[in-house]
């Protein structure tokens, strides 16, 4: 792999063409070093591939967004399959997160679309609403596209109307995760699965009291836990087209939050800003301005990286069976691509092939796989990766139903509850005030 640049988490960049390097490595054991492969890898096409003119030759484009570790796992796996489908060449392009979906935008409205390419779940109703992405039922049920062994609800987070819109590249949860170290330092318990919310707060509460430190970040503009409340309470983020919740529910969710920092158990409103940020190394619990914050489980071996301190991670609080087997990120083919088999025969070898499961480990999630999954788990030696896999293993026998892709708005939704909540927390608008605000933008976002 030959980067132009390297691209960072805060700068877009346009996603240049990476060649990879001559080399194969060992991973587990599994994968035997090979001689040099050139910059277009070859794959097998079949059914109903366009290949004529190319002597057979199938050229498939791949897009994906990630880091250099990311790059280089996803170009060892496909390398992998071309080693054993020497009949495709993948034009690999990938790219830092941001920009990355105005990037795949300006190339589906230019006609110039990859066949293959990551997506999550803020985009995928959109693009399959516009008859963007294959529907993949038909490959399931001709055995092509093997999930036999997915979750059933990571199954279902990739269905949009019915259409099997996009295959779960790996599986994610939430996750709250604590400072396990200040905890025993002070004499405190740790937070359990299953605590109640009104627990959790008096529990952080005590741990402000005790350790000096406010217990929990305020989770009031966290998306993530907001959901997870809504379905607690019989409700959902989405219902059809529209909200699955109302004003009313906002104004709890926001008095919940309000009591919380009246009480001293969460942080003041700067610092609760500085913890909205996305980035992991900004997350209080990190950064030793909050005993918890609220994250997805796999961003457990990152957080770890940026604190000497041991850290633990247990289910958002009330009931777990709220929580469900969210699909990290999925794999879709674009619907017009003239080599559609070769994409879904792609994605099956990249979910199912021993060896190109283990090659991507959980960079992307635990595999959605359970089989494979299991077998990857046990070749795991990073201690905090160890503890996610633990956690969300235990969580998979308490998880309940998915609920619907969200729709298209759903990134304007989670930007207006950060604004709403804010506005609460720095006391420019009131409970009800914020969630009247909030409802009207969201209705706006949707429309």
């Amino acid at each position: 792999m030959h980067p132009a640049t390297s691209p960072t988490a805060g700068t877009p960049a346009e996603p240049p063409h990476r060649t990879p390097a001559p080399r194969r490595r060992f991973l587990h054991g599994m994968v035997a070093a090979v001689v040099a492969v050139p910059l277009m890898f070859g794959a097998a096409a079949c059914g109903d591939d366009d290949s004529a003119g190319d002597g057979g030759q199938v050229k498939l484009s791949v897009f994906w967004w990630g880091g250099e570790a990311r790059a280089k796992l996803t170009e060892d796996a496909l390398a992998l399959y071309t080693k054993k489908h020497p009949d495709v060449t993948f034009e690999k392009t990938w790219q830092a997160n941001q920009g990355y979906f105005d990037k795949l935008a300006t190339l589906t409205a230019g006609g110039n679309p990859p066949d293959l390419f990551q997506i999550d779940d803020n985009y995928l109703a959109e693009y399959a609403g516009r008859s963007t992405v294959l529907d993949l039922k038909s490959y399931q049920d001709s055995g092509k596209l093997d999930v036999s062994k997915f979750p059933k609800s990571l199954l279902e987070y990739g269905v949009v109307d019915g259409k099997l819109a996009g295959v779960a590249a790996g599986e994610n949860t939430q996750g709250l995760v604590y400072n396990k170290t200040l905890l025993t330092r002070n004499g405190l318990p740790e937070p359990t699965t299953g605590q109640s919310w009104e627990e959790h707060i008096a529990w952080a509460e005590q741990v402000a009291k005790k350790a000096k430190v406010p217990g929990t970040q305020d989770p009031s503009a966290d998306y993530k836990a907001f959901w997870v409340w809504l379905r607690q309470q019989g409700k959902d983020l989405y219902n059809g087209n529209e909200l699955g919740f109302t004003a009313a529910d906002v104004t709890t969710w926001f008095t919940l939050w309000k009591g919380a920092r009246d009480r001293g158990a969460t942080p003041t409103a700067d610092v609760i800003h500085e913890g909205n940020a996305s980035d992991v190394t900004k997350q209080l619990v990190v950064t030793g301005k909050a005993a918890t914050s609220w994250v997805w489980v796999n961003q457990m071996p990152d957080l770890k990286k940026n604190t000497k301190d041991e850290l633990g991670v247990v289910a958002y609080p009330g009931d777990p069976s709220a929580q469900w087997a969210r699909a990290s990120m999925y794999w879709s083919v674009f619907k017009g691509s003239k080599h559609r088999d070769t994409a879904v025969d792609v994605i099956n070898f990249l979910a199912n092939d021993p060896e190109a499961v283990a090659l991507l480990g959980t960079d992307r999630g635990l595999p959605s796989n359970m089989d494979l999954r299991a077998t990857v788990s046990q070749t795991v030696t990073d201690p905090a990766m160890k503890q996610s896999i633990q956690v969300e293993s235990e969580l998979a026998q308490k998880f309940g139903q998915s609920p619907q892709v969200p729709i298209k708005g759903h990134s304007k939704v989670k930007s207006e509850l950060v604004k709403a909540a804010e506005n609460v927390q720095y006391q420019r608008a009131s409970p009800a005030q914020a969630a009247e605000q909030f409802i009207a933008a969201c209705k706006s976002a949707i429309a």
